[in-house]
């Protein structure tokens, strides 16, 4: 996999620790300039080293607050902080509304921190499309954290997951659909539970429903309560767990923090509890299956989007998606038809070649 020449040079530069040659990297693989595939293929041949800590949760929960609070926090410490803050997509631009970048604005001009807005361009999940490919980067530039903040959508910003070590669910007392957003994946996601703005009304009731929430999920909770129409709680729980070990099974009990982003009330101890959680990731060996795990996503990512660059950069493909569009209209054809005669195509011709 030889680079080109610009690449190459780029290359070098980033190994020399470069920012602005971070900065272009990143650039080149948001954008998928070509050969952007080989020059990630040389810089992440080490493997990861940083610590990755994502922040997910509706929007206006405060994330950006509490990013804040805990770069200071390590840059006090001297580690080098990477930042990837994932922003909804402009609907004229294209571009990130850099909400996050104006909020983290007093982070700016420490060298030692390193601030990248995305956007999402269209994709769920709370991420954008590049965001592990960018946290990644700053793996290999040498930062020794890295910080994610999600787009901040409520109940998809599952992929954080895929991409942080320790995942921190932040809400806050007025969130009216916080436990629903739990009920619909984020129960399954949380390493941590941060209710922010806890100085409002509602904060120690919000505390509460999800500490029984995580019991319920764990099965714990309501296990003497009778069925309603045949439906084990303990079961429901149970199942809803699956996707990812309970607290007892694990020996990682979920913490419940209360924070308030304004003053930074209850950030060391939320630092604390990342710092056990990290702890208990190396000790466990949770932190290498959450690695692997990340590294089979990433595979299967990768070759669903060379599939894709594939299918559609090929004039066949194109002109035989034509010819079934006016087959489909004459009702001669459906799509299955069409998609399955394109897939057949593609597999004769690199027969073929």
């Amino acid at each position: 996999m030889a680079l080109t020449e610009p690449l190459q040079d780029l290359l070098e530069r980033f190994r020399a620790g470069k920012i602005p040659a971070l900065a272009r990297a990143v650039t080149t693989v948001e954008n998928e300039r070509p050969g952007f595939q080989d020059f990630l293929h040389a810089v992440l041949r080490d493997g990861p080293h940083a610590a990755r800590i994502g922040f997910t949760g509706p929007p206006g929960a405060g994330k950006s607050s509490l990013v804040s609070y805990l770069a200071a926090a390590y840059r006090e410490g001297d580690e080098r902080v990477g930042v990837v803050a994932v922003d909804p997509t402009s609907p004229y631009s294209g571009g990130a509304l850099l909400g996050d970048r104006i909020r983290m604005n007093d982070l700016a001009t420490d060298p030692g921190i390193f601030i990248r807005s995305m956007a999402t361009r269209g994709s769920l999940g709370g991420l954008a499309v590049t965001t592990k490919e960018a946290i990644d980067l700053m793996d290999a530039f040498g930062f020794e954290r890295v910080l994610v903040e999600t787009v901040g959508v409520g109940q998809t910003e599952l992929e954080i997951t895929a991409a942080a070590d320790t995942v921190i669910v932040v809400l806050v007392p007025e969130s009216g659909d916080a436990i629903q957003a739990m009920k619909a994946g984020l129960m399954e996601i949380a390493d941590v539970f941060v209710v922010n703005k806890a100085d409002r009304p509602g904060a120690e009731r919000l505390l509460k429903e999800i500490r029984q929430a995580i019991h319920l999920r764990a099965g714990s909770a309501l296990k003497d309560v009778p069925a309603h129409h045949g439906v084990d709680l303990a079961r429901v729980g149970a199942r809803r767990a699956r996707a990812r070990p309970a607290a007892e099974e694990t020996g990682w009990t979920i913490p419940v923090l209360k924070t308030v982003g304004q003053t930074g009330e209850g950030v060391p101890e939320l630092i604390d509890a990342v710092e056990r959680h990290r702890a208990w990731l190396t000790g466990s060996g949770e932190l290498e299956r959450r690695r692997r795990a990340r590294a089979r996503t990433r595979v299967r990512d990768v070759v669903d989007r060379e599939l894709r660059r594939l299918a559609w950069g090929s004039a066949t493909s194109g002109a035989a998606l034509e010819r079934g569009l006016d087959e489909i209209q004459e009702g001669e054809a459906t799509p299955y038809s069409v998609a399955r005669g394109i897939v057949e195509d593609l597999v004769t011709a690199r027969r073929g070649s």
